[in-house]
């Protein structure tokens, strides 16, 4: 498969197209074309009421889902086949797929809506390729790109090819509401779409049953069987679910939830804690802030307990030990040194080792001064020293009902509580750029 680009504009028959949308492109060097017909014409009568295509699953509609699946596997072109009245909606989606190059109105049945697919793909099909096309059912919106290339590939192999499962439940006959009899269910399988022809071979099966013709064929390969054209078969996904009745969205959705669980990113929690008493002088520095009028905190840097206990978070969660042995209170650290410059430090070195800090909060424990209007602040000032959005940080002070030294106005102390996760790769500093102990 190609891929999708964008570099014209298909158009045919009734059919709507949203402007810049990739039409007639050759494929590239000897790969295949690959085409999808995405059928979107279906009345949902059975879903009480409901759109079923427009229902929601984890943010995107069960319509949109499909069609993307298709784009996300390579396919080069999409034929979207919908209602009439969903024609000019869709055509106007900003997230239609470069791939899509034609949204045409459907038929009464199937096989008639999946005939205007066909001849809106062979609008914008160079006249000299064979393409595959992979017929879609647009109520699986949790086909995989990997089952889309599988199906392609096998078309490609044997000329038709369609995706199946083993039936497991025991099947029966009835005759009114009682049983006739149990069916074998011995090289019986539950097909699945998207379902795999060469243009070539589905013109041959039209050539034989028009698919404007009495008869009715409930899915392609139904077609080529009558036309006793070999489909070749491949194992199918059980999450390809159709979206038929209400509680098979409450499935799709149940099914999203377990495949999103696995991405969730790894992730590592630490805690800092730092306390230091005021001393001489002033200009106490507090979460990267300068408060003027406040005494400072005695320290050999700058005091500033609430970046001592973000960096300390930082090297727990890490396993890279403490800020004291990071940077030691002798000579090998500058005296008054500015902890936002330490808290890079560490920033720095958890980047090295292929993580990112991903949300810091800090609490404040102090009787003085007050904090309120500062804490904005501090979280900027937090947010700039380890090089994160200042929305992923939060700052908050407690100043009543305390008790110990920070009750009595002599001292304040901070905890914090980071969470780091794995940085992309790219976004990974060298091993050897981060910074040692001072």
């Amino acid at each position: 498969m190609t891929g999708p680009r964008s570099d014209g504009q298909g158009a045919g028959p009734g059919a709507s197209v949203k402007a810049g949308r990739a039409a007639e492109r050759p494929p590239s060097g000897g790969d295949p074309v690959v085409e999808a017909i995405v059928v979107a014409a279906g009345s949902s009568r059975r879903m009480d009421g409901q759109d079923k295509l427009e229902a929601d699953l984890a943010g995107r509609s069960v319509l949109r889902r499909s069609i993307e699946a298709m784009a996300a596997a390579g396919v080069d072109r999409i034929a979207v086949v919908t209602s009439p009245a969903r024609v000019p909606s869709l055509a106007a989606a900003e997230w239609l797929p470069d791939a899509v190059v034609a949204i045409v109105a459907g038929g009464e049945r199937r096989q008639d809506s999946v005939a205007a697919g066909v001849a809106a793909l062979g609008e914008t099909t160079p006249p000299a390729t064979d393409p595959v096309i992979l017929v879609h059912d647009a109520a699986r919106p949790l086909v995989t790109p990997a089952l889309v290339r599988a199906v392609a590939e096998a078309t490609i192999a044997n000329g038709a090819a369609i995706p199946v499962l083993p039936v497991t439940e025991t099947l029966k006959r009835l005759e009114g509401d009682t049983i006739a009899e149990t069916i074998d269910r011995t090289g019986v399988v539950a097909a699945q779409t998207p379902q795999g022809v060469r243009r070539s071979v589905l013109e041959r099966a039209y050539a034989r049953y028009p698919a404007d013709g009495p008869e009715n064929w409930t899915d392609e390969a139904s077609l080529l069987e009558a036309c006793t054209i070999a489909v070749h078969v491949i194992p199918g996904e059980s999450t390809n679910l159709k979206v038929t009745v209400p509680s098979d969205l409450a499935r799709a959705r149940a099914i999203l939830d377990q495949k999103r669980m696995p991405d969730l990113p790894a992730a590592r929690v630490g805690l800092g804690v730092d306390s230091h008493p005021f001393g001489p002088g002033d200009s106490l520095v507090l979460g990267g802030v300068r408060v003027d009028g406040a005494p400072r905190l005695v320290g050999h840097s700058d005091g500033d307990v609430a970046l001592h206990a973000v960096a300390d978070a930082l090297l727990g969660a890490m396993g890279m030990g403490d800020l004291g042995r990071a940077f030691p209170a002798d000579s090998r650290t500058p005296a008054g040194i500015d902890s936002r410059e330490m808290l890079a430090s560490v920033a720095e070195r958890v980047r090295a080792a292929g993580w990112r800090p991903a949300n810091v909060d800090v609490t404040i424990v102090a009787a003085r001064p007050r904090l309120g209007g500062l804490l904005p602040l501090m979280s900027k000032a937090i947010a700039e020293a380890i090089g994160m959005d200042a929305g992923a940080v939060n700052v908050k002070a407690s100043s009543g009902n305390l008790i110990g030294p920070e009750g009595m106005g002599r001292s304040v102390s901070a905890s914090a509580v980071v969470m780091v996760v794995p940085a992309p790769l790219e976004s990974a500093t060298e091993p050897g750029a981060a910074r040692g102990e001072a």
